[in-house]
């Protein structure tokens, strides 16, 4: 039986709400008809936004949402998506499909989205074939409560009042797709642009994201941050959060392999890869720690998630995917990993949302199912703004095939204002069950919620003909032994138990 020790009385980090964020790119059907389907639509919406995908997101309490990319975002061009829908300017989508994109979802659709939702925003800036003035004029436009060109057409466009940014990032993937730049060219961009990010609301400043890592590229981290830290000493302001970016790929990057047909070797290679993410935090985590020892600048790991191949039939380009249990156990083992790492990072956000990689939400014309990881993120909602609490695992053993070894149970425990603790557990195991016995530091605790999201089929998911076959349902496998609550896990699973004083 494996042994979960918690010291209640030792709280850690708050774990910031926005480690629970989500990502929304113009990449295939994310957006348009996974979010936006148009005022006129006989899909039920409100101004254009699916209604159905609103309310399911509100039920998850999405924190902050990033747009509009991803390597969309460095060659998107702001002021193509505001105005008249029909005058907008339709551009070549060159990076997701070769399809066309009119447009007609910008800037104020976005803000109208979160606004809907209400969560934060997260604006991914164009470094890569935008200007300076570009990117300054476009906080100007969102954020200047004034008398300014930008400020006049926003207002000329239906807004009067500004809206908040709440994250601004300078580029993505700088690296890569957003300009194949070096890292001390990206540093001295990053210093130049970030000048012009100005915060126009002092009681609300932009907090600023600069890019960070593809998974492992430790050389990116250690030169972006002695270049931007080199010629001025670290003021607030100047940047807040570093991204991290990581996908699990079971068969790597050529083939990434099957959503829905895998065997159980593959299963412990993609749970194995997903523990990794432990390792990119740690290792990226103690460069920053040499220019930023107070943890100031926070670890954004702003896309994450599983990227298998596309489903067959669909456009490769449009990056669809199912979602299966196993997709369930890299959300919880991922979640995990951040709760543990709360005081480096400040926010995550899974990719993506809707219809793309390892979305909560897949629709297909009016109807909309939720996924195996909805159903993880939801439970998991209850640490967001909850304090870490020191706890760690003895007597867990490891599982797998051949080289592909993880433990049997990873967790987390955070303790939120109402002095509620929240337990969340995986267990790895494709085929054994697992007691886990939790061990305070007092007694008198009794369960108030408990539930869990699994199947008996590792590659069990939600079609639109059995949207809930995959799903969360109340857990009872628990039980107190000798003063102590032991939890009894089902293989392939990921349970939430809550706790509080009697």
């Amino acid at each position: 039986m494996a042994k979960l020790h918690i010291n209640e009385k030792l709280r850690k980090d708050r774990i910031e709400p926005e480690v629970y964020g989500h990502f929304a790119e113009h990449l295939g059907r994310g957006i348009y008809e996974g979010i936006y389907v148009g005022e006129d639509s006989d899909i039920p919406n409100v101004n254009g936004m699916r209604t159905d995908v609103v309310e399911a997101l509100k039920e998850l309490k999405v924190p902050v949402l990033r747009w509009p990319g991803g390597c969309f975002a460095d060659e998107y061009h702001w002021k193509d998506g505001i105005g008249p829908k029909e005058s907008r300017k339709k551009m070549i989508n060159t990076h997701w499909g070769g399809v066309v994109e009119d447009n007609s979802f910008g800037t104020h659709e976005f803000m109208e989205l979160c606004e809907q939702i209400g969560c934060k925003t997260y604006v991914n800036g164009n470094l890569g074939s935008g200007t300076v003035q570009e990117m300054s004029e476009w906080v100007e436009y969102m954020t200047f409560d004034g008398v300014s060109p930008m400020a006049d057409l926003r207002k000329k466009n239906g807004r009067e009042k500004p809206w908040v940014v709440d994250y601004f990032a300078v580029g993505n993937e700088n690296w890569g797709c957003g300009g194949n730049m070096n890292p001390d060219f990206y540093g001295n961009e990053y210093r130049r642009y970030q000048t012009y990010v100005r915060s126009y609301n002092p009681d609300h400043p932009i907090k600023k994201i600069a890019c960070g890592a593809n998974v492992d590229d430790y050389r990116w981290t250690e030169e972006v941050l002695r270049t931007t830290f080199n010629y001025a000493e670290f003021a607030h302001g100047f940047m807040d959060g570093l991204s991290l970016h990581y996908y699990v790929h079971p068969e790597g990057w050529e083939i990434k392999g099957s959503a829905t047909d895998f065997n159980e070797e593959v299963w412990y290679k993609t749970l194995n890869k997903a523990l990794y993410m432990d390792t990119l935090i740690t290792r990226h985590g103690k460069i920053m720690d040499k220019y930023d020892p107070d943890k100031k600048v926070g670890m954004i790991v702003d896309e994450w998630g599983t990227w298998y191949t596309a489903e067959p039939g669909t456009n490769p380009g449009f990056l669809y995917q199912q979602n299966t249990v196993r997709d369930a156990l890299v959300a919880g083992i991922t979640l995990n990993i951040f709760n543990k790492h709360s005081d480096r990072v400040k926010m995550a956000n899974l990719a993506q949302m809707i219809n793309v990689l390892q979305a909560v939400i897949l629709t297909e014309g009016p109807d909309m199912i939720k996924t195996p990881t909805y159903h993880v993120m939801h439970m998991y909602r209850h640490h967001q703004g909850a304090d870490l609490l020191s706890s760690d695992l003895s007597g867990v053993e490891e599982v797998g095939l051949g080289e592909w070894k993880v433990p049997k149970i990873t967790e987390s425990v955070s303790i939120d204002k109402d002095d509620v603790i929240t337990i969340t557990l995986n267990n790895l195991s494709a085929t054994d069950s697992e007691d886990v016995e939790v061990l305070l530091v007092e007694d008198g605790y009794k369960v108030v919620e408990a539930k869990i999201v699994s199947h008996e089929d590792m590659k069990a998911h939600n079609t639109f003909e059995d949207p809930d076959n995959v799903k969360e349902v109340d857990f009872t496998a628990y039980e107190y032994k000798n003063g102590n609550l032991v939890i009894s896990m089902p293989p392939c699973s990921v349970v939430e138990v809550r706790i509080a004083k009697e």
